[in-house]
């Protein structure tokens, strides 16, 4: 499959380019590469869905700041519309209205779609929103976690279907297509535009008897217990995508997405960034003076570490592989982050007599007087 490439590239537009800029970067590039304009060109039709995907994603604040700061995995992995790709269906479905702003509607030159003539619109429920507390540990390795979401769910009298017999009729104004026809001067002269339906919304289908449990809608309040997959290396901030997971849509249309922002608990003692962890290591005077060897914590449990004799305050210890999990944008590890264990030495504010004592006795000796190149060493050291 081939690479993806970047939105702002598929639309030829800066990271800097406003709302409108957007718009009309993905108007030209619709008309460009239109099916109807192409017909049976699979090149046209696939750069045609790209340019579409692209604007999903940019022209929504939300999504484009994601995308900014996340690249893929922050728009659910591999890009917009749920990270799934999409049909021409979709495409018309979400953005129908704009076509027709633009003098193209689902037939650009008015002679038939081409994709079967029928285009009937399928509603999509809306997405949800839900926040995950995660450990170091859980996302050191990847978790399963467990939640109930209240959400809209298929009226199980009618089976989603709003008829409380199970019967729809076609709509006698578009005759079960949806769309109903309309003639006005584009931007290519005189076309014939489809717009949506008044009468049935689109579906193509009315319904007579309606479900007494649903009002006719197909849907009703509920709950489900959904199982969230989330990956190791994840980020506080990400947000991840459940497909077919948020609300139910209306007459059996296809349900929204579950979003899940993730939030990271601080740890006890160790500090994330980004895969590297970081652990403030506060050694006595002996042990920094004739070393020895200490317990670090880490996320698989405590490990012992040998700290050299003469060990300087300052000083940057590293235990390889000891990190987190490091993920591209689309959500890949190709690396592992290390624990870094900042060196810092006590000083007591508080001698007994004979520890003082013991102290200026020491002080006597020239091997309690850093040399220059001790000096010179330790802020190089410091600052490298």
């Amino acid at each position: 499959m081939a690479e993806k490439r970047d939105y702002y590239e598929v639309l030829e537009v800066p990271k800097t380019a406003t709302a409108e800029e957007i718009k009309k970067a993905y108007r030209k590039k619709a008309i460009q590469y239109h099916p109807d304009k192409n017909p049976g060109n699979k090149e046209a039709e696939e750069k045609f869905k790209e340019a579409a995907e692209a604007y999903e994603v940019l022209s929504d604040p939300q999504k484009r700041q994601r995308y900014d700061q996340y690249g893929f995995a922050g728009v659910g992995g591999a890009g917009g519309f749920g990270g799934q790709g999409m049909d021409l269906n979709d495409i018309f479905s979400q953005f129908g209205d704009l076509f027709e702003s633009w003098g193209m509607g689902g037939s650009f030159f008015g002679g038939g779609s081409g994709r079967g003539g029928s285009t009937r619109r399928v509603r999509r429920g809306s997405d949800l929103r839900v926040k995950v507390r995660l450990t170091l540990e859980e996302i050191a390795t990847g978790t399963e976690k467990k939640i109930k979401v209240k959400k809209l769910i298929a009226c199980d009298h009618c089976h989603g279907t709003g008829s409380e017999d199970g019967t729809t009729d076609t709509c006698s104004t578009c005759r079960g297509t949806g769309r109903i026809l309309k003639t006005q001067r584009g931007i290519f002269g005189l076309v014939q535009m489809q717009e949506i339906c008044p009468s049935c919304q689109g579906e193509g289908k009315t319904i007579k008897n309606r479900c007494k449990e649903c009002g006719g809608n197909g849907v009703k309040q509920g709950e489900e217990v959904i199982s969230i997959q989330i990956p190791a290396g994840v980020m506080d901030g990400m947000q991840l995508t459940v497909q077919g997971k948020g609300n139910a849509a209306p007459h059996g249309g296809v349900p929204g997405d579950l979003l899940v922002l993730i939030e990271e608990e601080p740890h006890a003692e160790l500090v994330r960034d980004e895969g590297d962890l970081i652990y403030n290591l506060l050694l006595s005077v002996p042990t920094a003076t004739l070393g020895g060897q200490v317990e670090i914590p880490t996320l698989q449990g405590k490990a012992k570490v040998t700290i050299a004799p003469g060990t300087q305050p300052g000083k940057v210890l590293r235990m390889r592989g000891k990190g987190l999990p490091v993920i591209d944008q689309y959500g890949r590890q190709y690396a592992t982050g290390d624990l870094l264990i900042n060196v810092g030495v006590y000083i007591p504010e508080h001698l007994s007599k004979e520890e003082k004592e013991m102290m200026e006795k020491f002080a006597q000796s020239e091997n309690s007087k850093p040399g220059k190149s001790d000096k010179k060493n330790f802020f190089k050291d410091l600052f490298k």
